[in-house]
């Protein structure tokens, strides 16, 4: 078997059998494969696409290219949450220690910033202390002690899918909608989870921007995430203004506990429940996302699901007397106000603005392996139908690089469109694809 013939075969629109597409991977990764050939590759998967058996293929391969995490030997369901990406996405820290106080079990394997979104990585060791980068062995002790992990992906799990992103970033060619689904859909399969709920933004501050992208993607994700053997579902999620009130990555280590103490922003509330009571109906747990929401929501109050957060956080080797005390997170010294342009209403807050804004200030990176300062971001105080005044505060800078202040105040400033009636509310769960 050539390289070159597959090459060839995928140009013409050959479906290639699962065997080529599992020595092409493995070749590839063991480095007997040239970049420019993969390349050549991936080129010809953007224009020619892949059947469902072949990104079914595709994907198995790169989940078997290095190590996976076993947790079959620790009791319970096993479930996973992936998003898309976003602004303000708090998700995970809500979610994890909330699934876990539910009764199933979160390993839960996270990244770090990429463009102008956060990474949950950087959010959680905000908090002074706590360690990510967790050794298989470590990830499955701690899954089985309290239920519930939040790892930095090991460079041994996925190979395959960090060498061929890295080549996709460089190749025009990340847009390519079975090369997005092999690419979610292995890490899952290699992390062990039996059940996987899918968060697909949509909007201004998402990968897909439409509506009928970003459910393309998302039923082609669950399909062949069931194809794989898993329980697959997914909501999609509205991007177009930021997640919750606070972007950056100790701000919104304070805005995950504000909602875990059964406080916070409306949106991040509805959007997190939502998503763990989809994983309770894939559990088994529940008949109905109805009935999920209303479990969660209870956990939420009681108390249970801070406790756990709590155990999360002190088992990674966090000073809980940090989340105890957000005061003792890391802060900016300096803060700077955004006024509003004009009296009305917020009609429309772009996220990709505040996005970008955030990286200019500290919280995310330009170049790879820069560190990010875990103080920065932007604190909106104004979101879609809030009242404002012109020249009143619409938001504060949490200023870690001085020297970005104003092209940050500025892209914050754009970010907002004021008028002079209230715009009507905003679902924010677009749409649900079940199996």
């Amino acid at each position: 078997m050539r390289a070159v013939d597959l090459i060839e075969a995928k140009r013409d629109g050959r479906e290639l059998s699962a065997s080529e597409i599992r020595w092409l991977i493995g070749e590839y990764v063991a480095g007997r494969v040239p970049d420019y050939q993969m390349a050549a590759f991936l080129m010809a998967v953007y224009f020619r696409g892949m059947s469902e058996d072949e990104t079914v293929a595709l994907t198995r391969a790169m989940a078997e290219s290095g190590e996976r995490i076993d947790l079959s030997g620790i009791p319970g369901i096993k479930v996973d949450k992936h998003s898309t990406g976003g602004v303000g996405d708090t998700v995970t820290l809500v979610l994890v220690p909330l699934l876990a106080a539910a009764g199933l079990v979160v390993a839960k394997l996270s990244g770090r910033s990429l463009g102008h979104t956060g990474g949950t990585i950087d959010k959680f060791e905000a908090i002074p202390g706590l360690r990510t980068e967790l050794s298989l062995d470590e990830i499955r002790a701690q899954a089985q002690a309290i239920g519930a992990v939040i790892a930095d992906h090991t460079a041994d799990l996925v190979p395959a899918d960090r060498l061929l992103y890295e080549l996709r970033d460089v190749t025009a060619t990340v847009p390519s909608l079975p090369l997005i689904a092999s690419s979610v859909l292995s890490k899952k399969l290699a992390g062990g989870a039996d059940a996987i709920v899918l968060d697909v933004k949509c909007g201004d501050g998402a990968f897909m921007r439409e509506e009928a992208a970003a459910r393309q993607l998302a039923e082609t994700l669950v399909r062949v995430g069931n194809k794989l053997g898993k329980k697959f579902s997914a909501l999609i999620t509205a991007m177009d203004e930021p997640l919750g009130t606070r972007a950056g990555n100790a701000l919104e280590v304070v805005q995950a506990i504000e909602v875990l103490r059964g406080e916070g922003p409306a949106d991040l509330r509805e959007v997190t429940v939502a998503l763990g009571a989809e994983l309770l109906v894939l559990a088994g747990q529940v008949a109905s996302p109805a009935v999920g929401r209303e479990r969660l929501a209870g956990l939420i109050s009681s108390g249970q699901a801070w406790a756990l957060f709590r155990k999360l956080v002190a088992a990674q080797g966090g000073d809980v007397r940090a989340i105890e005390e957000p005061r003792r997170l890391p802060t900016a010294g300096q803060v700077v106000a955004v006024p509003a342009p004009a009296s009305g209403y917020v009609t429309e807050l772009r996220a990709r603005p505040i996005g970008v804004a955030c990286g200019l200030l500290g919280a995310g990176r330009e170049v790879k392996g820069e560190r990010v300062d875990p103080a920065a971001g932007v604190e909106l105080l104004a979101k879609v139908g809030d009242e404002v005044e012109e020249g009143e505060p619409v938001a504060r800078l949490h200023v870690g690089r001085p020297d970005r202040v104003a092209a940050a105040r500025e892209l914050v400033s754009g970010a907002y469109t004021i008028g002079v009636e209230r715009p009507a509310p905003r679902p924010f769960i677009l749409g649900r694809v079940a199996p």
